[in-house]
């Protein structure tokens, strides 16, 4: 898990084309490294490492914890330029080969200003089911991009889940109610990612920092 006060968890992003995955990254980044844009088409074409060092995260035995997140950024599911077939291979292989030594958390994105119908709902879950196995449930964290828009709407995060369709509700229950919101216009990118990375930490440490091992 550490070595020299050190913590690594290694990070998954997945979800649809234009749902805010590589935003998602920066935000964990703290910097603009994923490429990230509107645009007509998927933006993302291959799965994309990158890591970063955040000292002073935390505390252990007195001392200063850093964390070291590793993220992999994956092309969305349904691709503008790609078929499922193409793509699935691809995340499965970057899996194998950056995080053989297991995962952490697989960051499943959603829009909080988009419905999850039912034909997304199944969709969504045969790709995680066929990419992590079974066990998918219990290393799957829910992030919910484009929230400032419930806010521009006066909606709350609680107002908006008791709103949820019964496909986002059993996905919710699936997960073991692990979601957070990204979407803080008013916080500067240092805050957005210690705001997001807390979240996400305090469930890992509620897995006992355990990983999704692949074959």
């Amino acid at each position: 898990m550490s070595e020299n006060n050190e913590v690594s968890v290694n990070l998954l992003l997945m979800g649809r084309t234009q749902s805010g995955k590589s935003s998602l990254g920066n935000s964990l980044l703290g910097s603009n490294e994923f490429e990230s844009r509107l645009a007509a088409s998927s933006v993302t074409t291959k799965c994309r490492l990158l890591s970063c060092r955040i000292p002073n995260f935390g505390r252990r035995l007195g001392k200063e914890l850093a964390l070291r997140a590793h993220v992999l950024d994956t092309p969305g599911v349904p691709h503008s330029h790609f078929s499922q077939k193409q793509v699935k291979p691809e995340i499965g292989s970057a899996l194998l080969h950056h995080f053989h030594k297991g995962l952490h958390m697989a960051l499943l994105v959603l829009r909080a200003d988009l419905p999850l119908c039912e034909e997304d709902y199944h969709h969504t879950l045969q790709l995680v089911e066929d990419l992590l196995g079974p066990r998918w449930k219990d290393f799957t964290t829910v992030v919910f991009t484009h929230a400032d828009k419930l806010r521009e709407a006066k909606i709350s995060e609680k107002a908006y889940l008791r709103t949820a369709p019964d496909t986002l509700a059993a996905l919710l229950e699936m997960v073991q109610h692990r979601y957070l919101f990204k979407g803080f216009e008013d916080h500067t990118m240092t805050q957005e990612r210690a705001i997001i990375l807390n979240q996400i930490m305090d469930y890992i440490r509620a897995n006992s920092y355990q990983v999704l091992e692949f074959r």
